[in-house]
């Protein structure tokens, strides 16, 4: 029997939230072909802006924390865009922004958070190619920003 993303999410306890609208000029996800884009997703805690900068005032655990939470919107978005789960073949990038100390180096372990889920949730389709990099500011003063690519 094959098991469903939404099987998963289930056995994962993972209800997923509405999708969220665009924050400014922009759209959540643009297909082209058999590709969605997925736009950057901020990390929320109680629905507003999770703020910090790691390396200052966020350890690298919260930061995994956040990301994690990011990686269940960013599925949610999927879902909206897409009606089903099932139609994705493959995540194929992943590229995470971590707001930052100049001095902070573990970016990578921070959007590890969002990986690992994915990989949870996807199975060997959750396996992406990733880039991870600390800025100076993300808007609103978010810690960490996201963004997906998906085969469908």
């Amino acid at each position: 029997m094959n098991t469903t993303i939404s099987d998963r999410l289930k056995t994962l306890g993972i209800e997923l939230p509405p999708a969220g609208p665009p924050a400014a000029a922009y759209v959540m996800a643009a297909t082209t072909g058999n590709t969605v884009f997925l736009s950057g997703h901020i990390a929320k805690k109680d629905g507003k802006p999770w703020t910090g900068k790691l390396g200052k005032d966020m350890d690298t655990e919260t930061g995994k924390t956040a990301a994690r939470l990011i990686a269940i919107d960013l599925i949610a978005t999927l879902q909206n865009h897409l009606g089903s789960l099932d139609k994705v073949k493959r995540i194929v990038k992943v590229m995470g922004l971590v707001n930052s100390t100049d001095s902070y180096t573990e970016q990578h372990l921070v959007i590890n958070g969002c990986s690992e889920l994915l990989f949870e949730v996807f199975g060997e389709a959750g396996k992406h190619a990733r880039s991870a990099f600390g800025v100076a500011q993300i808007p609103l003063g978010a810690c960490v920003e996201i963004e997906l690519i998906a085969e469908i």
